[in-house]
């Protein structure tokens, strides 16, 4: 982590940038300013250097953390997820001084904890408040709509999870000689996590949705127009029937709605053959999947009084919160989000979709909070870049369209 730090240090400063690597309570924070004209505007470029675990290594067909090019595509840990398009964007940049001067200011912020729930990185927001004012906010760490298709993504959904154990007695017993006079905590657990949905695939939990504003019609009709299919999102997962919440579209759903959904769940005997018990205790994992307006916390207070409420006679709960971050949004029809979709069009040569997107960058919210500016959300990653798991891939000719668009999209802000 430090080495991938000061090797960043080090490409800025052969840039002509001024750069340093911020020391936090964690990893480093990288930050690197071209020289400020106040009559210009000011570009933040976010990206971050951390990766996930590489873990199975037998599953790449090549070293994860030694990248090669086959077919066309950059194979490595980290080459979509987020090394590849925070390179693009601090290639761009390159190209752009040998060509004379930015026609804005930039500033790079390049953190080493994202993949971790960015832990210092809000505090160092705060810190640096000053140094990092500035008119619009570039992130390339998202995922285009479909195969070499332009993508703004306006809106991410944010995140709350938690962890329930369900306690029976006080040690397993013989199912024989006590089932049937005591409770089952499997058994119980199973009838709490059915209790989270209705026949139609809503969230049964009283509330959940009084935060929930409509979608606009331009947003349906984005959609609509989205060049993804509900079919070919179920290609993508691997089912023949795609489920959810009546009336949305699958690309709905992913964007728009919000989720509860099982992340794991488990108790009794798990062995091979069987073993007659009646298990002590058992759990299930959830997290909760929000749109904007929807906060963290006070989605958990409304899950733990739902399964207070649904608890069954006989056992017990103990209910522990997880991590949690707000929905983003923006409106993409802003100037700062007319810019982006210009560069966009400029670049790949087509007008480019207007997603919202399922997953969930908590940072998001703490950026515009406190530096008070948009987040532009653009894609270069493709739906099939394998992020997070084995062969890890970046096609090149995303990797040079990415630089293109960010010399594209620095004009079009400083037009704009």
């Amino acid at each position: 982590m430090q080495r991938c730090a000061e090797w960043l240090v080090g490409k800025f400063e052969r840039m002509g940038l001024e750069a340093r690597a911020e020391p936090t309570a964690g990893c480093p924070v990288v930050v690197a300013k071209s020289p400020r004209d106040p009559a210009k505007k000011t570009v933040l470029i976010y990206g971050h250097y951390d990766v996930q675990p590489a873990e199975p290594l037998n599953l790449w067909t090549s070293p994860p953390f030694d990248p090669v090019i086959r077919s066309g595509r950059i194979f490595g840990r980290g080459a979509s997820d987020n090394k590849g398009q925070i390179l693009a964007h601090i290639l761009g940049v390159e190209e752009a001084l040998a060509e004379g001067e930015l026609p804005v200011n930039v500033v790079f912020l390049i953190e080493g904890e994202e993949e971790i729930g960015s832990k210092h990185l809000g505090t160092f927001l705060e810190t640096h408040r000053e140094e990092l004012a500035c008119d619009a906010i570039a992130i390339s760490d998202t995922g285009m709509a479909a195969e070499g298709y332009p993508t703004l993504s306006y809106a991410l959904r944010g995140i709350a999870t938690m962890e329930v154990r369900v306690k029976g007695p006080a040690m397993d017993l013989h199912s024989g000689i006590y089932g049937g006079a005591v409770a089952n905590p499997v058994t119980a657990a199973a009838r709490l996590v059915a209790s989270l949905h209705d026949a139609n695939g809503r969230v049964a939990i009283e509330g959940f949705y009084d935060a929930v504003q409509p979608m606009a019609p331009w947003e349906r009709e984005a959609a609509k127009e989205s060049p993804v299919s509900d079919e070919a999102i179920a290609a993508q997962a691997g089912v023949k029937v795609l489920a959810g919440e009546a009336g949305y579209s699958a690309v709905e759903r992913i964007g728009a709605r919000p989720t509860a959904e099982i992340n794991g769940f488990g108790g009794g005997y798990q062995g091979e053959g069987s073993k007659t018990v009646l298990p002590a205790e058992a759990f299930f994992k959830v997290s909760f999947r929000l749109v904007p307006d929807q906060h963290p916390d006070a989605v958990l207070a409304m899950a733990r009084r739902h399964f207070e409420k649904h608890c069954p006679a006989g056992v017990t709960l103990e209910m522990t919160d997880g991590h949690g971050g707000e929905a983003f949004f923006l409106d993409p029809m802003q100037p700062a989000g007319k810019a982006a979709q210009r560069a966009l069009e400029e670049v790949f040569g087509k007008k480019p979709a207007l997603t919202r997107e399922g997953g969930s960058i908590p940072i998001l919210t703490e950026f515009q909070r406190t530096l008070g500016q948009p987040a532009l959300l653009l894609a270069l990653a493709s739906p099939d870049c394998r992020a997070h798991a084995p062969d890890e891939n970046f096609p090149v000719e995303n990797f040079l369209l990415g630089i293109r668009l960010n010399k594209a999209l620095l004009r079009e802000l400083a037009n704009g």
